[in-house]
């Protein structure tokens, strides 16, 4: 097995982990691959609503920056995007991508917007992380099965109108996920009703900021060249994004923790997979 999942898909809470079985072995580098066979523009689509706190959880944006500047160091230009309940947690970073707020509207505009945005940025690959997909019901649902549509804007719609796209996602409730649609309700732990939304390659994690970190290597496996952050570097960004208002998904408090872990645990994520690419000659 593929070092680099293991590390991703350790401490999981979830059972996602029993996915993994319907994916390459190397689902991290083969994601990798499919980027840098698409070079130039990359659009990233992240920002998860928290009903009970009224904010953005800090899974997703802070790898989703972190996949941007492992990108713009291997040539490519970056676009963010997300919707207003997440967008300010960008701010004040650098580098990574320009950011754009996706507008909360119905289907038929929120399509025209994406196809529209598609048009005028023409993005070589699209890849989401730890981003709510719709339903067959056209819902979107927490992983407690509560209807949060109102709070998510359709960026998926970016992701249908693509040819190269990547998903991560940690609880089957996340775009890329409608990839293991027929299996994710076999799992008690996962969503009877998970979305629909597949993507071309996906990545598995306990934690989607992991899965980000994970395809971050794979970049880096492939490139040769370690883009991944320092332990410090993220850590330093998730507690902006915190002081921002993002709020832990788990705990549901605005604290210093992505998915009930400390900031320690993911420290200990991100030293073994810079370890694994030492290991490789990667540093």
């Amino acid at each position: 097995m593929s070092k680099i999942e293991d590390i991703i898909l350790d401490n999981d809470q979830r059972g996602i982990s029993k996915l993994r079985g319907h994916l390459p072995e190397n689902f991290c580098e083969d994601a990798a691959q499919l980027i840098l066979d698409n070079p130039g523009h990359a659009l990233i689509i992240s920002g998860f609503f928290i009903l009970g706190a009224m904010a953005s959880e800090t899974d997703g944006p802070p790898g989703a920056y972190f996949i941007g500047k492992a990108l713009e160091q291997l040539g490519y230009q970056v676009t963010q995007v997300t919707d207003k309940f997440s967008s300010s947690l960008y701010e004040n970073l650098e580098g990574g991508g320009e950011v754009i707020e996706f507008p909360l509207s119905d289907a038929t505009s929120s399509e025209k917007y994406a196809k529209d945005l598609l048009g005028e940025l023409n993005p070589s690959v699209v890849i989401s992380t730890e981003r709510c997909g719709m339903t067959h019901k056209g819902e979107y649902l927490n992983v407690r099965g509560v209807d949060i549509s109102e709070y998510n804007a359709k960026i998926d719609y970016i992701v249908l109108n693509h040819n190269a796209t990547v998903g991560i996602g940690d609880g089957g409730n996340e775009i890329g996920m409608g990839k293991l649609l027929q299996h994710i309700p076999g799992v008690d732990s996962l969503p009877n009703e998970p979305t629909i939304v597949s993507t071309d390659k996906l990545i598995l994690a306990s934690v989607s900021n992991w899965g980000a970190s994970g395809l971050i290597a794979g970049l880096s496996l492939l490139s040769k060249c370690n883009v991944l952050p320092t332990p410090d570097e993220e850590i330093a960004v998730i507690k902006q994004m915190v002081d921002a208002g993002a709020v832990d998904g788990f705990k549901v408090e605005q604290t210093y923790a992505v998915d009930g872990f400390p900031l320690e645990q993911n420290r200990k994520t991100l030293e073994r997979l810079h370890a694994y690419l030492a290991e490789q000659g990667i540093t």
